[in-house]
């Protein structure tokens, strides 16, 4: 499904309002100015509120993303895409991308 390309500025989000970053830009391409993301990098998060094991199984600290634009790659590495998805680590809870750029699309 065709769908925006994500880059360095999108806000994403763990669950539980943790901010995730990438871990590894892709400059090789940018849109609205900022690299893009490929999806073999992890990504970081911090600031998630899961409690940790006592309470909860918190909190998420890495995520890494499972699908991905199909025929667009940059160094050999599917493009994320606004509608890709992701697991964060410990929890097993998905990112949510909440914004990104709207004007580069891929598929």
């Amino acid at each position: 499904m065709p769908g925006p390309l994500i880059h360095v500025g999108a806000t994403v989000m763990c669950m539980h309002a943790g901010q995730a970053q990438p871990t590894t830009p892709n400059p090789r391409v940018t849109v609205s100015g900022q690299a893009t993301v490929t999806m073999a990098p992890p990504w970081t998060v911090a600031g998630c509120i899961m409690p940790p094991p006592s309470a909860g199984n918190g909190p998420c600290v890495t995520a890494q993303f499972m699908t991905a634009a199909t025929r667009v790659t940059s160094n050999g590495q599917p493009l994320l895409l606004f509608d890709s998805q992701a697991m964060c680590a410990p929890t097993a809870t998905p990112l949510m991308i909440m914004a990104s750029q709207t004007r580069a699309v891929a598929q």
